[in-house]
């Protein structure tokens, strides 16, 4: 017996490799070549297809595709009905399987509802993009990304806070994390380091 959960109406493929723990909803379909993680949730209508990664309690809400060409690290969500693409100039026409386009989302991120991600990107760690953003090209941890095309309007916290910075610093309001701003690159300030 499978020690995760399919619905009755979802098909997994031999071949597929499903963590410990992970609830596969109504009308989904993993195929073959694909790795999902442990306590991962996939909503209803998402399609994972091979050659895809998944790490460690990933969400992923309703009428995601998750082509190849994608990797998800860990604790990544993403919102109800947000695109990933692997091609850049697709045609019914011309087959391109050989040009796809790696996507890493990286631990942590999350995407916003009916945001669409341009295959060849980087989301860094603890990103937060906006609903409905597109996103092209590589977005630097902790940024916090909207409109289309997508462009930072500031920086978030690991726990999702949207961070004040004074004077290059800044300390989460809701979880008391420090953060550093150098050269448009945003980190933790190590808590050690903020006693010394």
């Amino acid at each position: 017996m499978a020690d995760y959960f399919v619905h009755e109406s979802s098909y997994v493929d031999e071949g597929a490799v499903i963590g410990a723990g992970t609830k596969i909803w109504h009308f989904s379909h993993v195929m073959s070549g694909a790795v999902i993680g442990e306590r991962c949730n996939l909503g209803q209508n998402v399609v994972v297809m091979p050659g895809t990664r998944m790490g460690t309690n990933v969400k992923i809400q309703n009428n995601v595709s998750i082509y190849e060409g994608v990797e998800l690290e860990d604790d990544v969500f993403c919102g109800p009905s947000c695109v990933f693409t692997n091609v850049i100039n697709p045609r019914s026409h011309v087959t391109r399987k050989h040009e796809y386009r790696r996507t890493l989302v990286k631990r942590g991120a999350s995407i916003g509802a009916n945001a669409t991600i341009v295959c060849g990107s980087t989301l860094g760690e603890y990103v937060l993009i906006g609903a409905g953003a597109v996103v092209k090209g590589d977005i630097p941890a902790y940024a916090l990304m909207v409109g289309v095309p997508a462009r930072r309007i500031g920086w978030v916290c690991q726990c999702g806070t949207r961070l004040g910075l004074t004077g290059g610093l800044g300390q989460c309001a809701d979880c008391g994390e420090s953060y550093r701003e150098a050269d448009g690159i945003l980190a933790r300030v190590d808590r050690a380091e903020g006693q010394g």
